[in-house]
């Protein structure tokens, strides 16, 4: 069986279509963030915040720099998943 390519050399996945997305300004950036219902969630991610992980079938947030940085085409390269506790105590 092949190895997939590594994830930081794919093109990054289009987020899900429909849910609400929202604007939020942490640390002087501004941020698009969404929410990922539990039955949405499908695959393991680590949280920044906690470095523990987000099992699939959690309930989690998406969020991604609304400018994207230099070298991005779109923020989206570099979005995160977060357990939502620590998104909203992340400075």
């Amino acid at each position: 069986m092949a190895k997939r390519p590594s994830k930081h050399l794919r093109t990054p996945r289009p987020l899900l279509s429909g849910g609400s997305q929202r604007r939020v300004r942490k640390g002087g950036v501004d941020y698009i963030v969404r929410d990922v219902a539990a039955q949405r969630s499908q695959k393991e991610y680590r949280c920044p915040g906690c470095s523990q992980r987000i099992a699939p079938g959690t309930a989690h947030v998406v969020a991604w720099p609304a400018t994207p940085p230099p070298g991005s085409e779109s923020g989206l390269e570099v979005r995160r998943h977060w357990h939502p506790h620590c998104w909203s105590v992340a400075s």
